[in-house]
């Protein structure tokens, strides 16, 4: 499956999120974390920013610019930015003389062959000459240090911006797997819905995301923490403030989260009774941005009777997977061939 090239040859592992884009280089780690955005010129479509600069337009794009989020649930939903935005990061991570010889991509679990082409073409597009795909939930569990080499079950919960990988794993494979539309990039909308709808207030997403950090929990709590946001108001289209209490936000993200939990129950019951055990003994490892979100934790060890673990670095754990695989091409070539079985 793998074809060698020199060691002068540049090797990338690529964690391509919705919310986020990380690139791991071999030998040197991970070299870029940005957020997935791009600008381009309204008139030719010339790339204009990408990543944390185009992010900040979020909200306020000027005419002559258009902005766009390639990506939408963990897959490409634009390929034409896509591409320019992966082109882009790879040359800011690798310098501009530099070729990628090989890259490494995770990919959602039970994407579509139309979803997986998109993802091989947009690589090729970047540069890539030999481009290998992983599933995401596999290569999180390789970056989270769990043992998906040996013939023990292990399970992951990868919560990114755009997707929800539950996945058991054994032996370089995924056992089962459920990929769900419903991860951050949810709770910022069903909160920035909120706020129109209970108080007349239009808030962009950068607000919204900013309310999820500072309030947000998955689980009740006597403490009831505000924070004040300045937004629009609908009636009069005049700047507004207001005051938001934890209690609310933790409502608004009631229901995203119900879908998380449920995705991990329904995993469970799927899985094999010995792949069972090896769980309950080892416990369910998350990972990803919503793996920091206060109290998660504490309620999928309550609904599902297992012990929960946050991995080590969450917010790196798949670009860290990507780049085991660079490092060790030949210990982890089975995982780049074998299927899930989707849920």
């Amino acid at each position: 499956m793998f074809r060698f090239f020199s060691r002068s040859a540049c090797e990338v592992g690529i964690d391509l999120g919705s919310a986020n884009t990380l690139i791991y280089r071999s030998g040197q780690g991970i070299v870029l974390t940005e957020p997935s955005v791009v600008a381009l010129a309204r008139d030719g479509g010339e790339l204009v920013m990408a990543g944390e600069e185009a992010c900040q337009l979020l909200g306020r794009c000027p005419a002559n610019l258009v902005l766009s989020r390639p990506l939408r649930e963990g897959v490409i939903t634009d390929f034409d930015s896509a591409a320019i935005m992966l082109k882009h990061f790879v040359r800011q991570a690798i310098g501009p003389s530099a070729s990628v010889a090989r890259m490494v991509i995770g990919i959602p679990s039970g994407v579509t062959e139309v979803q997986r082409r998109a993802v091989l073409e947009t690589a090729a597009q970047a540069g890539a000459r030999s481009v290998l795909l992983i599933e995401e939930p596999l290569a999180a569990a390789i970056g989270a240090g769990l043992p998906v080499n040996s013939p023990v079950g292990s399970m992951i919960v990868d919560i990114g911006g755009g997707s929800t990988e539950v996945a058991v794993l054994c032996a370089q494979g995924c056992v089962v797997s459920q990929s769900v539309p419903v991860a951050g990039d949810v709770m910022n909308e069903v909160i920035a819905q909120y706020l129109r709808k209970t108080y007349d207030l239009i808030v962009g997403e950068h607000i919204a995301e900013q309310l999820k950090l500072e309030l947000a929990s998955a689980i009740d709590s006597e403490q009831d923490g505000t924070f004040e946001v300045c937004g629009q108001d609908l009636l009069s289209g005049l700047p507004r403030t207001l005051v938001v209490h934890e209690a609310e936000v933790r409502e608004c993200i009631r229901e995203p989260i119900k879908t998380i939990v449920q995705a991990v129950r329904r995993t469970l019951e799927h899985t094999p009774a010995q792949l069972i055990a090896d769980i309950y003994r080892r416990g369910i490892v998350l990972c990803g941005g919503g793996a920091l979100l206060r109290g998660l934790d504490e309620l999928i060890a309550s609904e599902t009777r297992i012990c929960v673990h946050i991995a080590e670095s969450p917010l790196a754990s798949l670009a860290l997977g990507t780049g085991q695989i660079l490092e060790h091409p030949r210990q982890w070539n089975r995982a780049l061939s074998v299927q899930a079985v989707a849920v």
